[in-house]
């Protein structure tokens, strides 16, 4: 068999998901970020699969529409009635009328299938023709389909526990529901499944033993439990969170990141960070961010759609929000939010600062309580900061507002409409107006009331 063949892959995502008690689709759940719809596509991409075909129940726009919109590449078919999963590989014949060559059998609600597995899969197909089934041992087999092998291991067929014999049931290898077959082999397969069961359902795993009455050899490739955990419930997707963000630890870990508290901290299904970064406890990265290498992440950081330079310092307590980019050696400290700010090499914030909607040169020193005030109500403005600026504590920025290089802002400042030239110092505070005498006074008065009765103590 040509190791060249094409592929294709059969997503199946029409199930209704109704123990998961949401108005919102099963498949666009989440995990580490991603819908799991997302995930199945994104396996199949990474695997040469082209097309993959994405099967949806009648009801289920909301479903074609994400995939038409981050995985233009997929076609979608409707499985009319739910009549069982033959039925819904079924319905993507019609999209595959032209292929010729392998298909994998995938699931949309099954997250952490990994590249190398369905490879197996395809490899084992050139190597052996027929079909190829993934199956697992899990910890307790109650309730799944058992692989019966013959004894030259190929798979004899796919027995469910309910119609197993003792011995039958005492076989571990259980059923993943994975297969890869020959696209036309398959599909011929599928046209003699009947539906004579208790459910009155056309069932894919009827295709082994329709496979080994025609004379085709079923092997059978292996996957960790984790692997094929499908997701069914809410308890199922936090299991299938806690197995993803127990993977990204570890990769993480193997990459030369070093992590005080693993456990605490999250990662998206996209995360990048580069070598030597410590990441402190309770931190999370939400999706598109990239982590430069030897930066130090303090406690408490949050991250979305952000870019960290290498060698930057944050944290303990910052906030990162869409399109914040921090070039390197960049310092942002405690309760310091940046959201759509691009900071130059060597920019500090150390403390109690919101940076939005600006550009902020090298070196520049963004004071405690500094603030851009970027939105009017309307419409969002920037702030320009120039190189070896210093910003006062308590300056308030009304944007847009230029404030060229090596100026200075003074503390409690507003500055708004007039740009600070360079070198100059940009300063606004009202005019104090001190009364002497005033706190002597107002302590007496209010000692005097309270000594009366004539108010009532408001410390009770």
């Amino acid at each position: 068999m040509p190791n060249d063949i094409k592929k294709a892959a059969i997503i199946l995502a029409a199930g209704q998901g109704t123990r998961m008690k949401s108005a919102l689709p099963k498949v666009l759940h989440r995990v580490g970020g991603k819908p799991l719809i997302g995930w199945a596509l994104d396996l199949a991409r990474t695997c040469g699969c082209a097309p993959s075909v994405v099967v949806v129940a009648p009801a289920m726009a909301d479903v074609c529409a994400v995939v038409a919109d981050r995985w233009p590449e997929a076609a979608t078919a409707v499985q009319a009635a739910p009549r069982g999963t033959a039925d819904a590989v079924k319905a993507a014949r019609a999209a595959l009328a032209e292929f010729e060559g392998d298909v994998v059998v995938l699931y949309g609600d099954a997250p952490l299938v990994r590249a190398e597995t369905v490879e197996a899969m395809f490899a084992l197909r050139r190597a052996h023709g027929g079909l190829v089934v993934l199956g697992f041992e899990p910890a307790d087999p109650t309730g799944y389909g058992r692989l019966i092998l013959d004894a030259d291991g190929a798979v004899a067929r796919i027995v469910e526990e309910r119609d197993a014999s003792d011995e039958e049931r005492r076989v571990r290898f259980c059923n993943s529901g994975l297969i890869v077959a020959d696209a036309r082999q398959l599909f011929q397969l599928l046209s003699m499944v009947g539906n004579g069961n208790a459910k009155g359902e056309f069932y894919l795993t009827d295709v082994v033993g329709l496979a080994r009455s025609a004379g085709f050899k079923t092997r059978a490739a292996r996957a960790e439990e984790s692997e094929v955990l499908g997701v069914n419930s809410r308890v199922d997707l936090a299991a299938a969170e806690a197995a993803f963000q127990a993977r990204a630890r570890r990769a993480a870990l193997e990459a030369g990141v070093t992590m005080i508290a693993p456990d605490t901290v999250y990662f998206s299904h996209d995360t990048r960070i580069g070598q030597d970064v410590t990441i402190e406890p309770n931190v999370y990265f939400g999706e598109g961010v990239t982590i430069g290498a030897g930066t130090v992440i303090h406690a408490h950081c949050h991250f979305e759609r952000a870019e960290i330079g290498e060698q930057c310092e944050v944290g303990p307590f910052a906030r990162f929000r869409p399109k914040a980019k921090l070039s390197r050696k960049v310092k942002i400290g405690n309760f310091v939010e940046v959201k759509n700010a691009n900071l130059g090499e060597g920019v500090k914030a150390n403390h109690l600062a919101y940076i939005g909607d600006a550009d902020i040169g090298a070196r520049s020193n963004i004071g405690a309580g500094a603030i851009t005030c970027n939105y009017d109500g309307y419409r969002k403005h920037r702030t320009t900061i120039g190189e070896d600026v210093f910003i006062g504590s308590n300056t308030a920025l009304v944007a847009p507002i230029t404030i060229e290089a090596r100026a200075y802002t003074a503390a409690g400042s507003v500055i708004a409409k007039h740009p600070v030239a360079a070198g100059d110092l940009g300063f606004n505070r009202a005019a104090r107006d001190d009364r002497r005498g005033w706190a002597d006074a107002f302590r007496a008065r209010m000692e005097a009331e309270k000594a009366s009765g004539s108010k009532k103590d408001e410390s009770q």
